[in-house]
Parts: C-alpha cells; structure tokens; sequence
C-alpha cells in the first residue's frame, strides 16, 4: 500500500485501535490482580438500558446521546457491582452475574414497553465495531498531519478515544502509589488512610468511561479482550508490577497492529479474495499473544501468584 492509500485508509483505523488496546489494558492490569476481570465483559452486557434511555430522552439514535447513555449505564453498573458484593458479602463473580444479568433484562423490557422496539440500533456494531469504514478522506500523504482543513475531516471516534486514552494514562500516574497499595494490601491502604472504597470505585468507573469509549468504533470484542489478554499475558513474563504495565501495552499495541493488518492482508496471503473483521482479527492475535506467554513465558509456572509491588 502506497503512503498516501494508508494515511487516507488504514491511519486513522489503526490508530483508534492501538489507542483503545491500551485505553483499556491499562485498568485491566489491576482488574486482574483484583480478581474482577470480567467486569468488561459485565459492562458489555449493560449498555442496552442506557442506550434505550438516552434515545427515550434524545428521540434520535446518534453517536453522543448512545455513547453517554451506555456510559451510564456502566457506571450504574460497577457500583452496583460494588454495592452488593460489599454489603452482601458474595464473591465479585457472582455479583457481577446478578448485575448484568439484571441491567440487561430491564433493558429488554424497557425496550418493549416503550414502542420502541422498532428503531433499529445496530448490534453489529457494538459487538464488532467499525473499524473498517473510519477512513480519513480528506488526507493526502503525510504532509495532511500538519493541515488544518485535512485534520478537521479527522473521524471524530479518533478525539475522542485519544482523549480517553490520555486521561486513563494520567489517572494511572497520579494515582500510582495508592492503586498499588490498595491492590497488594487492603489492610495495610486502610491502616494509612487511603479511601481504598473509592479507589477500588475509581478503578472500576476508569474501566467502564475506557470501555464505552471504544464501544461505538471498535465494538464490545476488542474491549473485553484487551482488559483481559494483554494483562494476562505481561503477567506471565514478570514478577514486577511496574514491569508487567510496560508489557501489558506493549501487547496491546503489538495486537491492534499486526491485528488490522493481519484482517487485511492475511486471507490474501493464503489466497483468499476478501478480508476479515479488524476488530475480530486483533481479539484473535491477543489470544494467541496470550496462549504464547502461557507456553513461553518465564513466570508461566506462578499462574495465580500476585505480582509483586
């Protein structure tokens, strides 16, 4: 491909996924340490009550009014998931089970008792995303980085995950220190005072503004597997916590590029004539990323021991 073809078509799609995979593995490596992995998989499931409200109160289905419902929602959802597995002192699975479950159906229903079962809200997207079709079309060649008229034809889920993604980065630098200590030694962030409720809140509302941010361009796919796999996987090459976070967004970079090239090139390669989902693709290569480091990895034998701070 010409350098001109992929800055107008493959810059900008490869760019929001790298930006999403580490968006989202970033919280995923304290989510796993804690022990609440699933919650991306949790917050996937909830967004249909906030999507069905926001088009209540909107009366259109379009990208912002979606996206701040569905973010809602999720919020709703994690501290929900908090609330109960606190109060009623159950194990997160299983409150996160109640959860999901329970935000979804009332979803269904709220769906149904409103009329507005009709309006079509696009399921494939939100499971896969729509990465293929976020082309920059006023781009030219490299010089259309520095022009102002090119880069105002940017696709706007661009921005938009950037910014995302800048202040996940942000929050896990500034609060370093208590996320690690919180995570490692409960007893000992409540003996210094730390508010360990509300970061291990924060943690989670993190998680769920990084998820809903990827929904609407790289769909639930990709979000679930990146809070799970590039984490997983740095942790079987280190013991170290700072150590494994490097890992962790290496793989997710490593995943959403060779990924999206890998759907577009690889059933070419092996003679095929059309293409395959990026986002699919780049879940795929996380797995495997994930399956490599569980046959390779130096700390392959220590699955289930905690990193160290």
């Amino acid at each position: 491909m010409m350098g001109s073809e992929f800055v107008m078509f493959s810059l900008t799609p490869m760019l929001i996924g790298v930006l999403a995979s580490v968006a989202c593995a970033l919280p995923g490596n304290f989510l796993i340490l804690r022990r609440q992995a699933l919650i991306g998989d949790a917050i996937s499931h909830v967004v249909l009550p906030g999507i069905v409200v926001a088009f209540l109160l909107t009366g259109v289905v379009a990208a912002i009014p979606m996206l701040l419902g569905a973010a809602g929602a999720a919020v709703v959802a994690v501290v929900l998931i908090e609330a109960i597995k606190r109060l009623g002192r159950i194990e997160p699975g299983a409150a996160m089970g109640v959860t999901f479950t329970t935000l979804f159906a009332g979803g269904v229903l709220l769906l149904e008792q409103s009329d507005t079962s009709s309006v079509h809200l696009d399921v494939e997207h939100a499971l896969m995303g729509n990465l293929e079709s976020l082309v920059w079309l006023r781009a030219t060649d490299w010089s259309s980085l520095l022009d102002p008229w090119a880069l105002a034809g940017v696709p706007e889920e661009l921005p938009r995950i950037a910014v995302v993604c800048v202040g996940v980065i942000l929050l896990t630098l500034v609060f370093w220190r208590w996320l690690k200590i919180s995570t490692f030694d409960e007893g000992f962030a409540q003996a210094l005072g730390l508010p360990v409720g509300v970061i291990g809140m924060g943690l989670v509302i993190t998680a769920a503004v990084a998820a809903v941010a990827a929904f609407d361009a790289v769909g639930s796919i990709i979000v679930i597997a990146m809070f799970i796999c590039p984490p997983a996987a740095a942790r079987l090459m280190t013991n170290g916590l700072e150590r494994q976070v490097w890992w962790s967004v290496l793989f997710a970079v490593l995943s959403a590029v060779l990924g999206y090239v890998l759907a577009g090139y690889g059933p070419l390669w092996l003679g095929g004539d059309n293409a395959v989902s990026a986002a699919g693709m780049i879940a795929t290569v996380s797995g495997m990323i994930l399956a490599l480091a569980c046959a390779f990895g130096p700390h392959r034998s220590r699955v289930g021991a905690r990193a160290e701070a």
